[in-house]
């Protein structure tokens, strides 16, 4: 009786010990992140004009979203030793010691390099470059040489979320385009004042760190006033799609009201000095970009709009 128990105690511990390791190598993926990536990248892949058949649709998604977690596990593997000081990251697996950094680099490099050889071989070559490219911008250009540097450096380095829906299109199209441009503007514009309100309410673990964010860099009053700055710089940038043409006039007025929405955001950031309006801008700044990409999606879906 008491062998059993032994038994199946030690089965239960080494399964609970395998689950929380997938928990977290799952977690080295960053997946709130990855979601919004996986979701514009397949909006871009969607909006391309032509024809990829659907398992190449789901393999090109699926290069999408394990290039981007390997370049988040990377960046953890990285930034292991800021992450330890802030609160919002220090229970990440290598800061709270669960995993060896090693490890977590080997899982990054191999995804990486997996991802964008399987998008090679099963789709084409610009996307999987242009795949290549964004994981090594996010890693060498923003992880290595801009975080740690400037406060510019999720304004450059915003970029490399910038290029799912162009990887999406290429899949398609094998090219890059005007209007797979236009979206990459969207992103890259949204990024600075999504991040930047991020900031202003974290700003205690960016300086703990010794992050050079905005906030900690130039005072919290001349975030505020970039974030307004960016925000009425973004709202014409979102209006591309119609003004190109893949775009109809359901998604100019949806996007006009959520941007005004956005820019109403933004100045109650600018004009509050705590952080609740901050807070209310970054998580309405993600419900945004879903809405924004949704609405191109449904724009050019017969049947979904009049």
């Amino acid at each position: 009786m008491s062998d059993r128990l032994i038994t199946t105690g030690t089965a239960e511990a080494l399964a609970f010990v395998r689950e929380s390791e997938v928990r977290d190598f799952v977690a080295l993926l960053k997946p709130r992140v990855m979601s919004l990536v996986v979701f514009t990248g397949a909006v871009g892949l969607y909006l391309a004009p032509g024809h990829l058949h659907p398992v190449l649709a789901v393999i090109a998604v699926l290069c999408i979203a394990v290039g981007a977690g390997a370049a988040g596990a990377i960046n953890m593997w990285y930034e292991c030793d800021i992450d330890a000081l802030m609160t919002r990251t220090r229970e990440r697996p290598i800061p709270a010691g669960r995993m060896d950094p090693a490890e977590a680099l080997a899982f990054g490099v191999v995804l990486s390099i997996g991802s964008v050889v399987v998008m090679a071989l099963a789709v084409n070559l610009a996307a999987a470059s242009l795949l290549a490219l964004s994981i090594g911008f996010y890693v060498f250009v923003y992880t290595v040489w801009l975080k740690r540097r400037t406060p510019q450096n999720i304004v450059i380095g915003g970029a490399a979320g910038a290029f799912p829906p162009m990887i999406g299109w290429a899949a398609v199209t094998g090219d890059v385009s005007l209007a797979s441009l236009a979206l990459f503007a969207i992103i890259f514009m949204w990024t600075p004042p999504h991040f930047w309100a991020l900031a202003l309410f974290r700003s205690g673990d960016y300086a703990r760190a010794g992050v050079p964010m905005l906030p900690v860099t130039h005072g919290a009053e001349e975030t505020r006033r970039q974030i307004l700055l960016y925000t009425v710089a973004l709202l014409p940038v979102t209006l591309t799609p119609w003004m190109l043409g893949f775009a109809g006039t359901i998604y100019l007025a949806a996007a006009s009201v959520l941007g005004l929405i956005f820019l109403a955001g933004a100045v109650a950031v600018y004009r509050e000095t705590g952080d609740r309006a901050a807070r209310g801008l970054f998580g309405y700044s993600i419900v945004y970009l879903f809405l924004l990409f949704g609405l191109l999606v449904l724009d050019r879906t017969p049947g979904y709009l009049p």
